[in-house]
């Protein structure tokens, strides 16, 4: 039998059938895929075979096979830094929540997610939430932020989860595809999630005016079936995004601005750091390139975590 994973608890698999059924499986054995060194070898999008059991009166799976996956967003898992965190898999598109100060998002985790999911093949677009709460001073934020992420070719809309703003545009975006829902705790998913979608009525939190962080109200990954043709990834609340895998030479690859100027550059393996005649640090120099995405780049280069409590445009 074969199924789709709507939700991951780590040891049980919620699996829907194409005929709507829907199975609690388990894993058989240990899966290693593709080399990747995961501590959830079976993520939410993932297509699985399994086998049915009856027990008890009751029928459970086992999954036997992995289908190959078209795409996926993998990150650092947290606690084991030598191991990998697969979020979702198959996904057609991620919308990344952003909110200026409640809680604050930093470029540097924008762009650390924007490179990871270039690496792997998926479609990111960016929902500025909270515009019903901001200041003067920060729309004049958001405005720069959206210009920027625009001119890379990065499709940017302003939204409010709580007065419906520009929601329609999502559900546009969201028909006949599998959309997965990322960012900050806090930021406004499971607000957004009930905007879209009333009937789910997933739990929300309010941000906690101590520290001005989210506080997690999503424990584990889980797909919902809409009622206008599209499925949504509900996703936790992600702090840090650890990079994957990925060798030096191709980082700027993953920076599309940077990727243009790349063949402008004296030296076919340029890093644009300490090189001479680098396209990228001339166009950096004359401001045709934004320094919080240089940063971004070293950070990246360099191996360096985010720094979460710095000023989202120091030294800009």
């Amino acid at each position: 039998m074969t199924g789709l994973v709507y939700k991951s608890t780590g040891s049980w698999y919620t699996v829907k059938t194409e005929n709507g059924n829907i199975y609690q499986c388990r894993i058989k054995g240990k899966f290693r895929l593709s080399g990747i060194k995961s501590t959830n070898p079976i993520a939410v999008g993932d297509y699985v075979d399994f086998t049915v059991e009856t027990k008890n009166h009751e029928q459970t799976g086992v999954i036997h096979n992995i289908h190959q996956r078209d795409n996926y967003i993998v990150r650092k898992s947290v606690n084991l830094s030598k191991q990998t965190h697969i979020i979702a898999s198959n996904i057609d598109q991620v919308f990344l929540l952003i909110t200026i100060n409640n809680p604050p998002t930093l470029t540097s985790f924008i762009d650390r997610f924007l490179v990871s999911a270039k690496a792997y093949a998926v479609q990111v677009i960016l929902l500025f939430n909270k515009v019903d709460t901001y200041t003067e001073h920060t729309i004049l934020d958001l405005k720069y932020l959206s210009s920027l992420y625009t001119s890379i070719g990065y499709k940017c809309i302003d939204i409010s989860a709580k007065t419906n703003k520009n929601i329609d545009k999502v559900k546009m975006l969201m028909l006949d595809k599998v959309s997965m829902f990322s960012g900050h705790s806090g930021v406004g998913k499971s607000t957004l999630v009930n905007a879209i979608e009333p009937k789910l009525n997933l739990k929300t939190k309010e941000i906690s005016t101590q520290h001005m962080q989210g506080q997690h109200t999503t424990t584990f990954a889980e797909m919902f079936d809409l009622s206008f043709n599209a499925k949504i990834i509900d996703t936790p609340g992600i702090k840090g995004f650890g990079l994957v895998n990925m060798e030096k030479d191709e980082v700027s690859d993953y920076f599309p601005e940077f990727f243009k100027l790349k063949q402008d550059c004296k030296f076919n393996n340029c890093l644009h750091v300490k090189e001479p005649k680098c396209a990228v640090k001339t166009a950096l120099e004359n401001n045709e390139l934004a320094y919080s995405r240089y940063r971004s780049y070293l950070q990246i280069l360099e191996g360096e975590d985010e720094h979460y409590r710095t000023d989202i445009f120091e030294n800009e």
